[in-house]
């Protein structure tokens, strides 16, 4: 109890803390008692403002419930959440402005049991040097908190274990892939260039016939 008492109020501070800054925001993923999930994206009001102005510069908002709706335009389009390779959808969305603006969705297609969760997160992508802290509450599992940022391209592919979540690196395979081209190509570069200096060092036989 002292535990989950120590982490409510330790994750508070750092939501409080997020509403005063603009490059920081937090998304929170949370599996309610019945089963149902909810998504809230807390931020500055500022934070939201200079996103909805760039997105939207076409068609500027001019009252608060015209700035709401674009909000909830703005996270859906910027927001890719997966479970088992699977999307999920967004339900009904609400916005509470304030000095620290919640935006709160319900969200549908989140497997009872799943191995794996990526998100991708470019809500705040255009506001110099963001990062959002990324916090999953399913019932059973251990509470963490992860970063997504530029060094990441605010991507997280994120493994099921003992009742936990790891970080995986989605381009790990890709890299790999890429790493052993690499060695293969240098290593024919290599081989190519010691047989051209053999044959440009090797000493040439010449026959000589007799002369008449």
């Amino acid at each position: 109890m002292f535990k989950k008492i120590l982490f409510i109020g330790l994750l508070l501070i750092t939501i409080g803390a997020n509403a005063h800054s603009a490059d920081t925001s937090t998304t929170m993923l949370v599996e309610k008692e019945n089963g149902t999930w909810v998504l809230q994206v807390s931020a500055s009001l500022t934070a939201f403002q200079y996103e909805i102005r760039k997105h939207f510069a076409e068609t500027p908002y001019k009252t608060p419930e015209e700035f709401q709706k674009m909000v909830l335009e703005h996270l859906k389009n910027n927001l890719e959440i997966s479970f088992n390779k699977s999307n999920i959808s967004f339900g009904n969305g609400m916005v509470k402005l304030g000095h620290e603006t919640r935006v709160v969705f319900e969200v549908f297609g989140i497997p009872s049991k799943f191995e794996n969760v990526k998100i991708k997160n470019t809500v705040f992508e255009d506001i110099q040097q963001n990062k959002s802290a990324l916090m999953l509450f399913k019932k059973g599992f251990s509470k963490e908190q992860f970063i997504l940022n530029k060094d990441n391209n605010h991507t997280l592919l994120l493994q099921v274990k003992d009742n936990g979540f790891i970080k995986t690196n989605p381009n790990k395979t890709n890299h790999a892939s890429s790493n052993i081209i690499m060695y293969i190509g240098l290593g024919v570069v290599f081989i190519l260039s010691i047989i051209s200096i053999y044959k440009f060092f090797k000493p040439e036989k010449y026959v000589f016939g007799e002369v008449e």
